[in-house]
């Protein structure tokens, strides 16, 4: 796969430089005092400042779960999202919609999941599988 690229909105270059760089663990890219890019688990991810942008109120229902729509995330190898979700669970600053669960247990398509919200309000679903050919499982 090739990576993707995302443009989202932020409201502080620090805060979001500390959460998906130190707290989330992502390389930094290039930046200037209005947007900063990131490596997002190998995609490229730009936030750029946009003051009076509020987090999305919108929600979904998945699995009985309700889930912000939109949101934006990585679907991860079931290891690697395991050490993440720990260094979360152990970071005290997460601002959790859902903590780490399992979803469609037993059922094709069988994954882990956890949804969260960045320092400026945009919501984040972190997907792990144990065997990845059961993403798009129906």
């Amino acid at each position: 796969m090739t990576p993707f690229h995302l443009a989202f909105p932020i409201t502080d270059i620090a805060e979001t430089r500390r959460f998906y760089g130190e707290v989330l663990g992502c390389p930094m890219g290039r930046f200037t005092d209005t947007w900063i890019d990131f490596d997002l688990f190998g995609h490229q991810m730009s936030g750029h400042i946009r003051p009076g942008s509020e987090a999305a109120k919108d929600t979904g229902t998945v699995d009985g779960h309700s889930v912000p729509i939109p949101h934006f995330g990585v679907v991860l190898q079931m290891e690697d999202w395991k050490a993440l979700a720990a260094r979360l669970e152990a970071d005290g600053s997460i601002d959790w919609i859902m903590k780490p669960t399992l979803r469609f247990e037993g059922q094709p398509g069988e994954q882990a999941t956890m949804f969260l919200r960045d320092p400026s309000g945009n919501a984040l679903e972190f997907k792990g599988f144990s065997d990845l050919g059961q993403v798009f499982a129906s």
